[in-house]
């Protein structure tokens, strides 16, 4: 993973108050497009002298962007942004299809909205595959490889097995972009895709994805049991699993509220409902009537009780009155060092939204394949 750092090389040869002006303008222009493009790897470093003459981007000792103080500030910063996407984001793009196939976005998100209008649930559904890929070998779309007599997926691994769904939402994208444009659109970018405009769609935020993932011509139901964190993970087990994907703990707490839309089987909350103690009671006592102790194992449960297809921040709300359905949601708050964050988020929407969008720029980012590893599938459930 690179690592990048802004440095502003110190001359005294330009008048002070002419610098000054230019390091503000610089510092809150660069703020913006942090911002605007998502980038995650900020620079480290911002070293602020009497003037500034040449500015410096360092990515792993390596000068790769250097602008003059000639240059005017709004290009300076644009050349910067697209330099720190293209080393952080391994060589993904915004723009990757303009070009090639001009379409791919209003394609992908014509299908979403179709599909959700068709089945609400669904929303919530392509998020989660997004992030069930992600977190077993990178964002390469091997959660949608089929099972054959010679090979085993991660379909039926145990976080996924009658649990993942929406495969058939994204054939049906696929076969619209094979149709405008034969082995261009990777089905790991639809997937990106996919989750962003479902999150918009249900009146979450939206954020730039960048694109030019390849597929993978592998699968690991191995890893897909001991990567992506159960429902009855704990809160040390949530911040290890996330930190093995280079997550933060804020980034953790923030996608966690994806748990704002969507539903859950009776077997992910039953060892909550039963034996957990911080679990508001009369909450407890209503699922019990769903969800027994045996039986009635694919009962569903709304993740958030108030307004399970509307992404919003009730699901924070829902933590500090002890109604979270799963028992790794109310870790989140418990006690623990988390909790000012869920205080935070259940307060401030525009905080978690912010959060959140940057979050998924971060987990859509993790290991794609580029160039010349991984292929386009022409079938997004088998190797061509």
């Amino acid at each position: 993973m690179m690592r990048c750092s802004l440095t502003i090389a110190l001359w005294n040869t330009v008048p002070r108050r002419a610098t000054i002006i230019f390091k503000l303008y610089l510092a809150a222009a660069l703020r913006y497009v942090i911002t605007r493009f998502g980038v995650n790897h900020r620079p480290k470093t911002l070293r602020l002298g009497v003037s500034a003459s040449a500015l410096l981007l360092f990515c792993d000792g390596n000068i790769l962007v250097m602008a003059t103080r000639y240059v005017l500030g709004f290009v300076v910063v644009l050349v910067l942004a697209t330099s720190v996407i293209t080393a952080a984001g391994r060589r993904l793009l915004l723009g990757h299809y303009h070009s090639t196939c001009p379409k791919a976005l209003a394609i992908v998100r014509e299908g979403v909205a179709k599909a959700i209008k068709n089945e609400t649930r669904v929303g919530a559904s392509l998020l989660r595959l997004h992030f069930h890929d992600c977190f077993v070998n990178g964002c390469d779309a091997s959660i949608l490889l089929d099972d054959t007599p010679n090979f085993v997926g991660e379909k039926t691994a145990a976080p996924n097995n009658n649990s993942v769904r929406g495969f058939e939402v994204i054939d049906r994208i696929k076969a619209r972009l094979e149709k405008a444009c034969p082995g261009v659109v990777s089905c790991a970018d639809i997937l990106a895709l996919a989750a962003r405009d479902s999150t918009v769609y249900l009146g979450g935020p939206s954020w730039n994805v960048s694109l030019g993932r390849k597929d993978s011509t592998t699968a690991s139901r191995a890893l897909a049991n001991t990567s992506i964190p159960p429902p009855t993970s704990n809160l040390s087990a949530l911040i290890t699993s996330f930190s093995a994907q280079g997550l933060s703990v804020k980034n953790m707490v923030a996608l966690s509220g994806s748990h704002t839309i969507g539903l859950a089987r009776c077997t992910s909350f039953r060892g909550r409902i039963y034996n957990d103690s911080n679990i508001e009671a009369s909450f407890a006592r209503k699922l019990r009537m769903k969800c027994p102790r045996s039986g009635n194992d694919n009962v569903l449960q709304r993740l958030d009780i108030q307004t399970p297809t509307h992404f919003d921040n009730f699901y924070f709300k829902n933590l500090l009155q002890k109604k979270g359905l799963l028992h790794s949601d109310q870790e989140l708050f418990n006690g623990r060092s988390v909790d000012s964050l869920v205080k935070k988020y259940a307060s401030d929407s525009r905080a978690f939204f912010r959060d959140f969008a940057r979050a998924m720029i971060k987990m859509s980012e993790i290991k794609p394949p580029t160039g010349s590893n991984g292929q386009i599938r022409k079938n997004c459930r088998k190797v061509n």
